[in-house]
């Protein structure tokens, strides 16, 4: 199945609460996530996959649906509708939390906001990863990656941060190569007994460059997305010119 990095939404707190209590010891409250997202709305991404059989069961229950308003003018209560969707044939809907719409399922995020402690001593404008978690069947296929470089040039674009700042675990190897090998974050301190469990976490921080933080730098492409041109427009008049888009 292909997979899709696209922006956070409330609608996706649950399976972000999900990969988080799954996959990593530090948790937090439905209503951390919903403060991020109604705050920084641009600045948290998930990962997703989607079934196109079962996306396409939808497309075509809707059609159905609409068929069977316009032929019959019996109305049904809110209540009714509710138990036709959860019991009907054509809506089983998978209960399970990593799901946020029929065959979409959320298998990774990161969760990210801008440092908005008014006491802090710096007031640059600057950035926080609050937390990143790809389920363990997904790993090693950059999903992390592409997650954090999205949240990088959202915070850098969107809210003009001039750095952004994260912690990580001191026995997370795999993360500390990400950040610091990968991402190019520069490790600033070791912060003792950072965690509740009493873990040491390195303290970390990367200057960010709108232009240097592009997607289209990282996608082992010869084509550059200046993000002004239309990247489709000479395969679409290739094609029609061939004859082969109708």
């Amino acid at each position: 199945m292909p997979i899709t990095i696209r922006r956070a939404t409330i609608n996706d707190m649950l399976a972000m609460q999900n990969a988080n209590l799954t996959n990593l010891p530090e948790n937090y409250t439905l209503k951390y996530y919903m403060y991020h997202l109604l705050s920084w709305p641009e600045a948290s991404f998930v990962a997703t996959t989607t079934d196109v059989d079962a996306a396409n069961e939808v497309i075509d229950g809707v059609q159905k649906d609409h068929a069977s308003e316009s032929a019959t003018t019996t109305s049904q209560s809110s209540e009714n509708v509710f138990q036709d969707d959860i019991h009907g044939n054509e809506c089983t809907i998978k209960l399970d939390a990593q799901y946020v719409n029929k065959g979409e399922k959320v298998i990774g995020y990161v969760l990210a906001k801008m440092n908005d402690d008014p006491d802090a001593a710096d007031q640059t404008l600057n950035g926080h990863i609050t937390s990143l978690s790809v389920m363990r069947t997904y790993r090693r296929m950059g999903v992390a990656e592409k997650l954090m470089r999205q949240a990088l040039f959202a915070l850098a674009e969107v809210f003009q941060a001039e750095y952004v700042s994260l912690h990580v675990r001191q026995s997370n190897q795999a993360a500390l190569h990400l950040y610091r090998d990968t991402l190019e974050f520069e490790v600033l301190e070791i912060e003792r007994g950072y965690y509740l469990d009493g873990e040491d976490a390195y303290s970390m921080k990367k200057v960010l460059d709108v232009v240097k933080m592009l997607p289209s730098k990282f996608q082992k492409t010869d084509v550059e997305d200046d993000c002004e041109s239309d990247l489709l427009q000479e395969i679409t008049e290739r094609a029609m010119s061939s004859g082969k888009l109708i």
